[in-house]
């Protein structure tokens, strides 16, 4: 079973940046799936934004572009997200899961903006 553990939330200004990471215990399959960044904002359904394929290619959703990047490191099973500029429409709980997603998601990790 995939178990996916996201760290690295916290509190930031408006502004500020944070850098997510995931680590994916998934055994062999990791390398060889797309994975990507989703939020969930209260009251909003869960999001995807922020993808990357088992190649490298990177896709995001409009309201981040150019503002964080998505990468991974396919040695460490671990899947980054660097946010910077962030907004005050960006706080969430930030899960990451392949894409398409898998049913088991993580607990994901809180990220607060203050303005």
């Amino acid at each position: 079973q995939v178990q996916l553990v996201e760290s690295g939330g916290g509190l930031v200004q408006a502004g500020g940046s944070l850098k997510l990471s995931c680590a994916v215990v998934s055994g062999s399959i990791f390398r060889l799936n797309g994975m990507g960044w989703y939020r969930q904002a209260p009251g909003k359904q869960r999001e995807l934004v922020a993808a990357i394929t088992s190649g490298g290619i990177a896709n995001y959703a409009d309201s981040v572009k150019d503002r964080f990047t998505i990468s991974r490191d396919n040695a460490k099973n671990t899947v980054f997200l660097q946010m910077n500029s962030l907004k005050p429409e960006d706080p969430a709980v930030y899960y990451c899961n392949f894409v398409p997603p898998t049913p088991s998601w993580g607990q994901g990790t809180q990220v607060t903006v203050s303005s």
